[in-house]
């Protein structure tokens, strides 16, 4: 039970305007590190949409990282690991898209190209719906639904339960 939970939030529907990012590191199923920063868009743009399902606003990254920056803090706690979020084809494409539009490469994080999902996973345990916030609800997992931080923590627990 080895393994990283990671959850971005966007600030635009393009998939390279990371403004959050959280990731929960479990090892032999216990969690041993949390980690969290808000992070600069592109251009700090965002759409009025994403901030009103997340809540961060431009004024709040406006003197934030961007994700190049950050970058060398996430790539230490996902390299060569199991990774693991409740909609992994969302976060994975943020991280990839996001690393290529910075010039970053995908491949030097050693990951595998499908990770853990735990939306398939409780999908297939009969959840409906199987979003996160139902999911960690049946489950009695607190979340702070949409922070970066709660929405990996509550990804870890869930895929500790499975």
């Amino acid at each position: 039970m080895t393994f990283t939970a990671i959850d971005f939030e966007t600030a635009t529907g393009h998939p390279e305007s990371v403004c959050a990012v959280g990731i929960v590191t479990v090892n032999d199923g216990i969690i041993t590190d949390e980690f969290h920063t808000l992070i600069q868009p592109p251009n700090n743009e965002y759409w009025y949409r994403n901030i009103m399902v997340h809540g961060i606003k431009p004024i709040e990254t406006l003197n934030e990282k961007t994700f190049d920056s950050v970058f060398p803090e996430i790539q230490k706690r996902l390299f060569g690991r199991k990774i693991v979020a409740h909609n992994e084809v969302f976060d994975r494409n943020v991280l990839m898209k996001t690393m290529k539009y910075y010039g970053l490469y995908y491949d030097e994080l050693e990951i595998p190209m499908r990770w853990e999902c735990t939306c398939k996973i409780y999908r297939a345990k009969g959840y409906k719906p199987a979003n996160l916030k139902n999911c960690a609800d049946l489950n009695n997992i607190q979340l702070n639904h949409h922070e970066a931080l709660s929405d990996a923590r509550a990804c870890a627990k869930l895929y500790m339960l499975r």
